[in-house]
């Protein structure tokens, strides 16, 4: 099996979980903003690339679906693991405001880790559900959980046991 494949079930679980965060965040107004790679494709943008995700033909293209962005939502793309590295986030987060990041996603022990070391070095307080991430392999995804919770103090709660309304005030 490719990585990709690896990931997938992992990644549609996932993305169940999300969406449902996602759907509490709209509820109370929190900002919601996509990261994703650019794959290279320097001459994209963010909807086109979901739509390619999203096409039938495309493994995968399920878990695309079910994360689809509202009009409100935000997006940067990314050349490389974090969503910080040659991007505008923190522009962006400094926009809205933003000390508390909840940070979701695939490719965990990758992307998400990555972030996360680049939004403490930011002194972002983090929460990362561990419910709400997924790696290529259930063990990389335990032990990026357990270094981000241990290292950079990320909370990994699980997101039905978050209160979103408590986390917005911080």
């Amino acid at each position: 099996m490719s990585r990709g494949e690896d990931l997938l079930p992992y990644a549609s679980k996932a993305a169940d979980r999300i969406n449902d965060l996602k759907k509490r965040a709209n509820d109370l107004d929190i900002p919601v903003i996509y990261v994703n790679d650019n794959y290279g494709r320097w001459q994209s943008d963010f909807r086109e690339i979901y739509e390619s995700c999203a096409d039938e033909s495309k493994r995968g293209s399920d878990v695309t679906k079910k994360m689809k962005p509202l009009d409100e939502d935000y997006f940067v793309l990314k050349p490389q693991f974090s969503a910080f590295y040659a991007t505008p986030l923190e522009l962006l987060l400094n926009h809205l405001e933003t000390k508390t990041l909840i940070m979701t996603g695939v490719s965990g022990d990758k992307c998400i880790h990555f972030s996360a070391n680049d939004a403490y070095m930011r002194s972002y307080n983090l929460y990362i559900p561990s419910d709400c991430m997924a790696s290529d392999e259930e063990e990389n995804n335990k032990l990026t959980l357990e270094l981000m919770e241990n290292v950079n103090g990320a909370d990994t709660t699980p997101s039905h046991e978050l209160s979103l309304e408590e986390i917005s005030r911080s």
